[in-house]
């Protein structure tokens, strides 16, 4: 089953490796011997799907979940291996289409209003008096 990142990009089944193991988590005895954890990797460097400019955009973005140019993520939520399996590819999907997805507008600086300066002003005194009467009473 191919994977449908975006209408203009399907990363192709064989490109994809799976690897299983035992989960943690509730099952009881069934988690002792069933393989239901999935993990999904992909060869950013070796795929022939994406462009060189892709490639450089997620080396770029996805730097800190590379390891040696894979891309591996995770599933072990569901109790089995066929709806794990589902998880970790949309996981994949959503991860490297984020990561395809032109950045967003510049935030423009704004500054703060006179009202919610007065309210921070309000709710710091409110603090001060309730921490200042916390205080032991002077002895006089």
């Amino acid at each position: 089953m191919d994977l449908e990142v975006t209408p203009a990009l399907t990363i192709p089944e064989a490109e994809l490796r799976w690897r299983f193991s035992r989960s943690s988590g509730p099952g009881g005895q069934h988690v002792n011997t069933s393989d239901s954890r999935v993990q999904l990797s992909w060869d950013l460097g070796e795929s022939a799907v994406v462009t060189d400019e892709q490639r450089a955009i997620l080396r770029d973005r996805l730097s800190g979940r590379l390891i040696g140019g894979v891309v591996t993520v995770t599933s072990s939520e569901q109790r089995s291996q066929l709806r794990n399996r589902e998880s970790a590819l949309v996981k994949l999907g959503s991860l490297v289409a984020e990561a395809l997805a032109p950045p967003g507008p510049p935030r423009r600086p704004t500054r703060r209003t006179r009202g919610s300066d007065r309210r921070r002003l309000a709710a710091k005194g409110e603090r001060s008096a309730t921490k200042q009467q916390r205080r032991r009473p002077p002895l006089d």
